[in-house]
């Protein structure tokens, strides 16, 4: 009886924060978002190590324990700090916010000498599959940008029962070898010079050499009117001091062009998104009115997803990292997915 009714009083408490997250986060709906010079939060709640799969997974923890979890991907070359804002928002409302080092990044380290430093788009999904299984989490909301939307949209897309509503920047980022030897006119083509530069020996080292020089080069670009200072910079760039972090990268980008082979036991996952299967669970789609960044126009990937489904500008000169530049807004299309 007394377990009743302790989780009666949790129950009401959810909600009353939930509520409370609503009315705070809905006041801000029709304002436009904003790039502040520095973020609210420099550190989260907790953080937490787990052995997944191939990977000891370096993670950050915020809310209740048994909140509804809600899993936060970053991208290259950021870190979970993307989310040092949206977290607590997403805490206070009751979730149990999770936001995870992908490999190559923070604390994450491969547990064996011998497995491939792969880089490729399945490898990246099957380990926030592991990691999922490892924390026990069947089902979660997950909320994602770059490297993590393209990892969100294809757990979405292959395991839907893993994805009770998906949040991604930039919309469908799911992409195949074959697909990326079509060429793009010159203007596209250029936007993706990094991708050129790392597919060279000389791109390599240069990445190995100036990795956090890169990395702030490819905020400034992608982000052209967000205003981060040095301290905001330098908590994301010493998560790219991790050991397999130039391997990892050079291999995603040189694995797109085709240029390196995957893992033999990722074939049948990337045979699956060739096909560039649908989306069907509840999706809210993400762009900045500033995005520097390659990226898809919306109408081209909207009919990619068959659910409920909404597309969501974020104006005031947002860029390419919307977690962090605009947390506000990120974190009311978590909340607002979950009730699609």
């Amino acid at each position: 009886m007394s377990d009743n009714i302790d989780q009666s009083r949790r129950n009401i408490l959810n909600t009353l924060a939930l509520g409370v997250a609503f009315a705070q986060l809905g006041a801000l709906s029709g304002v436009r978002a904003q790039t502040p010079a520095t973020s609210g939060h420099t550190t989260f709640a907790s953080l937490k190590q787990i052995k997944t799969g191939v990977l000891d997974v370096g993670y950050a923890e915020d809310g209740p324990s048994d909140g509804p979890p809600v899993l936060l991907l970053h991208g290259w070359p950021y870190d979970i700090h993307s989310y040092v804002d949206v977290a607590p928002l997403l805490a206070r409302a009751g979730y149990r916010v999770i936001v995870p080092y992908l490999r190559g990044y923070g604390t994450t380290r491969f547990l064996s000498a011998e497995t491939p430093r792969n880089g490729q788009q399945a490898a990246l999904a099957v380990d926030i599959i592991a990691f999922m299984d490892a924390l026990r989490i069947e089902k979660a909301v997950i909320g994602a940008y770059d490297w993590g939307a393209r990892t969100a949209d294809i757990i979405a897309a292959l395991w839907p029962e893993r994805c009770k509503a998906l949040v991604s920047v930039s919309g469908y980022l799911i992409g195949s070898q074959e697909l990326n030897k079509t060429p793009l006119p010159p203007k596209a083509e250029l936007q993706w010079w990094y991708q050129y530069y790392f597919a060279t020996k000389r791109g390599a080292a240069g990445y190995a050499k100036y990795t956090h020089d890169f990395a702030r080069l490819i905020w400034e670009l992608a982000s052209p009117r967000w205003r981060f200072d040095d301290a905001t910079f330098a908590r994301s760039a010493a998560a790219l001091d991790n050991p397999d972090h130039v391997a990892v990268s050079i291999h995603n980008y040189r694995w797109r062009l085709g240029l390196v082979q995957g893992e033999p036991r990722f074939d049948e996952i990337e045979k699956k998104l060739a096909g560039f299967p649908s989306i069907g669970v509840p999706t809210i789609t993400i762009e900045g009115d500033a995005n520097g960044a390659p990226h898809p126009d919306p109408s081209a990937y909207a009919k990619r997803f068959t659910g409920k489904y909404e597309h969501r500008l974020f104006t005031g000169g947002i860029g390419h990292n919307a977690p962090q530049e605009a947390p506000e807004q990120f974190a009311k299309a978590v909340i607002d997915v979950d009730r699609l």
